[in-house]
């Protein structure tokens, strides 16, 4: 096993965090893997100083050499594959080839920003008159602080850190109380990086609230949980300061009749989906809406794919489907399939433990007969549930598919164009994905309509969040102008 780090970064230097201890569970054992000391107070005033000081040498670094020493950081993570993969499925419990494709992700981020945050920097618009030019300019915010779940420890984490430092930010980056020690693994990755340019602070929600709050913090980059969500955004409000939010999903699956040919490949797709790091992606598909006219075939093709799962030991190879994160994010998934199952639906396969004799597992299930009323339809699962529902018609599916406060991504399975023209536009939601779920490119935006979130992540649009807008506008004669003082 590799070495566990369990030390923050603050100012270039790796600390012993001085706050109260975090002992991180190992989801598949149940037992410890290693205890973190979170930052006190002191220590987060510290890293946000430290930001602070050394934000304006690194904006005044040329975008090419940022870019140079955002290639280095992909380089030193790539080699650090292996031992990042095992921690994070130590402490994350997701199967470690998923780890291992969240490291490569996660690099691929940071080599594309590494580029784009070079390209240009802003654009000239047409002037006034002849003698003068016009520029809009981007500008680096300044300190940036990141606060990250635990489902996609890294990956969520680069998709804030490589546009905010490509564009010219230092950073004060939180993890997840339940998965630090893959971040901070990254401390020493980051040393050729002015000191204080990047920052990790192990702790709870107390440490993302400082940083929320904090003065000389000048914008929040947050993905997590609508209610958490909600909370950074008061307090950056409050202080006017910048918010980029990525919040919960309900994502809908919509499966048409016109892929009655191909719909093994379309419950398979779906089940991708649905049970992917045990369901916990936030644009997991967790409602599926189904032409009633090939709902029999593709409820059999699901279920059978589904049970052909393994589940068990996310270090195995051969490991589809590891442990949920923890026991409280277990009981929250079998507290809304029992309350689903109370009001009249069924589990046609999974739920439970899967035959696991340890763990936090929950068997991939796969659900029938719910009403649109229940929580397993309305509110976000975050875990391996798949609730089928039989539709009449495209209109149904749709109507179906805008009716929850989310619009994070939907999924939708069809061989006709006009389909797809018809659903791209009219569903709510930041990511439309056509017959192949969950791809992410790191040139498309990322985001959510409704209480999905606010901004986003990815694309140039991900490079823009942290970015200042100014316009200059420069005349090159020193002369009076006719529209001035006096009027005659």
């Amino acid at each position: 096993m590799p070495e566990l780090e369990t030390r923050l970064l603050i100012g270039g230097e790796q600390v012993r965090g001085d706050g109260d201890s975090l002992e991180i569970e190992n989801p598949y054992t149940e037992g410890a893997v290693a205890t973190v000391g979170a930052a006190s107070p002191e220590q987060v005033d510290a890293a946000v100083a430290m930001a602070r000081a050394a934000s304006g040498e690194w904006a005044r670094t040329p975008a090419v050499e940022r870019g140079e020493m955002l290639h280095e950081v992909a380089a030193r993570i790539r080699a650090r594959t292996d031992e990042l993969a095992e921690v994070m499925t130590l402490e994350g419990g997701k199967p470690r080839i998923e780890n291992a494709d969240e490291v490569g992700w996660t690099v691929a981020a940071l080599d594309y920003y590494a580029e784009i945050g070079r390209d240009s920097a802003g654009r000239v618009i047409p002037s006034i008159e002849a003698s003068q030019l016009a520029l809009v300019l981007k500008e680096p915010l300044g300190v940036v602080g990141c606060i990250v779940p635990w489902n996609y420890p890294l990956l969520l984490l680069g998709w804030k850190l490589a546009p905010a430092l490509a564009a010219g930010n230092t950073l004060v980056c939180k993890p997840s109380e339940l998965t630090p020690l893959s971040t901070l693994m990254l401390g020493e990755l980051f040393d050729h990086l002015p000191a204080g340019a990047v920052n990790i602070v192990a702790g709870a929600g107390t440490v993302g609230a400082a940083i929320s709050e904090h003065e000389d913090v000048d914008c929040v980059a947050f993905t997590g949980s609508v209610e958490t969500g909600k909370k950074v955004a008061r307090a950056c409000i409050e202080r006017v300061a910048r918010i980029n939010l990525e919040m919960g999903g309900k994502d809908p699956f919509i499966v048409c009749s016109d892929v009655a040919s191909g719909i093994e490949t379309a419950a398979k797709g779906g089940a991708w989906a649905a049970f992917l790091n045990a369901g916990q992606v936030c644009t997991s598909a967790e409602r599926f809406y189904v032409m009633s006219d090939v709902y029999d075939d593709y409820l059999n093709a699901f279920v059978d794919y589904t049970s052909s799962l393994v589940i068990g030991d996310p270090l195995e190879a051969g490991t589809d489907v590891g442990p949920m994160v923890s026991g409280g994010q277990r009981q929250k998934v079998a507290d809304q399939v029992e309350a689903a199952v109370a009001s009249g639906a069924e589990v046609v396969v999974g739920g439970g433990d899967g035959g696991q004799s340890h763990g936090h597992f929950f068997a991939p299930a796969v659900v029938t007969g719910a009403s649109a009323e229940t929580s397993l339809l309305s509110e976000e699962t975050f875990g391996p549930v798949a609730p089928l529902v039989p539709v009449k018609d495209l209109d149904e599916a749709i109507e179906l598919a805008n009716s929850t406060r989310f619009g994070l991504g939907a999924n939708v399975y069809t061989q006709d164009f006009r389909t797809i023209l018809r659903c791209m536009r009219e569903i709510k939601a930041g990511t439309i994905w056509f017959n192949d779920p969950l791809t992410d490119n790191d040139a498309g935006p990322f985001g959510g309509f409704k209480q999905s979130g606010l901004g986003r992540e990815l694309g140039r649009e991900g490079l823009e969040a942290f970015q200042e807008t100014k316009h200059a506008h420069i005349e090159s004669e020193l002369a009076p102008k006719e529209w001035w003082y006096p009027y005659r």
